[in-house]
C-alpha cells in the first residue's frame, strides 16, 4: 500500500493538475496579472512612466479579490468558457 495522500477516490496529484491541457480559472487569474503587471512595468521603462497605474490596477484587483472574492476578470473568464477549479 502507497502511503501517497493521493490514494483517495477521486483526488488529482498536484502533477497532474499542473499538466492538464486545459488551464483552470485561478491558474489563467495568475497569468493574467503577470503579464499585465510584466507589460505595465515595460511601458513604464520604454514610454512613459503613466503605465505604472496599470501595474498599481492589478494590485487593487488582486487586493479586492483577496477582501472580498470578488474578481471582474474572472467573470470575464468564465463567460468565455474557463472553468474554475474549486467546487463552490
Amino acid at each position: 500500500m502507497s502511503d501517497s495522500s493521493y490514494d483517495v477516490p477521486g483526488a488529482t496529484s498536484p502533477d497532474a493538475r499542473a499538466t492538464s491541457p486545459k488551464w483552470q480559472l485561478e491558474r489563467v487569474l495568475f497569468a493574467l496579472a503577470g503579464t499585465l503587471n510584466l507589460t505595465g512595468l515595460l511601458l513604464s521603462v520604454i514610454v512613459s512612466e503613466w503605465f505604472l497605474v496599470i501595474i498599481a490596477m492589478v494590485g487593487v484587483n488582486q487586493l479586492l479579490f483577496s477582501a472580498t472574492g470578488f474578481c471582474p476578470a474572472s467573470l470575464i473568464l468564465r463567460r468565455i468558457g474557463v472553468k474554475g477549479s474549486c467546487k463552490w
